[in-house]
């Protein structure tokens, strides 16, 4: 069942599907060589975690997040990923500093670019870096979950042109303050990134355009 949750899941965050698109289990037992069986128990996993809901006598679909449900989502991602990001300044040695300066470097590049979809690509790659510098299981465990929910509402507010300059030095704050092995500002900066996603998805949940100033995710 391993290989198959893995490889559902990672489609699943890579946003191969559409909210609310219902998961065919014919078409999913042949792409992935599987049982309905083993498929099942995948669902069920899935939904547990979040990504798909099961619908009596219909099958599953994929689960659709709401505004309102990100923004409570992203409240707790600002603390868990606070302490994570100390953590990480904590614990960073001199080779995972070289690491995440080049990510810092590729998202200054990208931007420059105009790589919006690059760019995206690599803020998940820096938030994953740095939980795996933290190296707190529980921690990873929780917002893996939470950021597989918040996908596209990440590459949504990613797009919002404009906004990515602004976001850029966000994210460079993050990065000096971890590679400073300083974690009260590794701790500050992620929140006051995190605060600024809350601002644009609250724009979006009142219908309006998020301005320009306030970053993305």
């Amino acid at each position: 069942m391993g290989d198959v949750l893995g490889e559902l899941r990672a489609a699943l965050l890579r946003g191969e599907y559409a909210p609310r698109q219902r998961l065919i289990e014919s078409e999913l037992v042949e792409q992935y060589d599987t049982s309905r069986f083993v498929l099942r128990t995948v669902f069920t996993t899935l939904a547990n975690e979040g990504l798909v809901e099961l619908q009596p006598n219909r099958g599953a679909r994929v689960r659709e997040i709401s505004v309102q449900e990100a923004i409570e989502i992203t409240e707790i991602r600002r603390a868990v990923e606070g302490f994570v990001a100390a953590r990480a300044a904590e614990r960073i040695d001199d080779d995972e500093i070289a690491d995440v300066r080049a990510l810092g470097a590729e998202m200054t590049a990208a931007v420059e670019r105009a790589d919006m979809v690059l760019y995206s690509e690599l803020n998940a790659r820096l938030h994953g870096r740095v939980r795996s510098i933290a190296g707190h299981t529980s921690a990873t465990r929780i917002l893996e979950q939470l950021n597989g929910q918040m996908v596209r509402h990440q590459f949504r507010l990613s797009l919002v042109p404009g906004r990515p300059s602004v976001s850029l030095p966000e994210h460079l704050a993050i990065v000096d303050a971890i590679c400073a092995r300083d974690p009260d500002a590794a701790e500050r900066a992620m929140r006051v990134h995190l605060t600024s996603v809350l601002e644009a998805l609250a724009a979006f949940a009142v219908g309006t355009t998020p301005k320009a100033a306030t970053p993305p995710l």
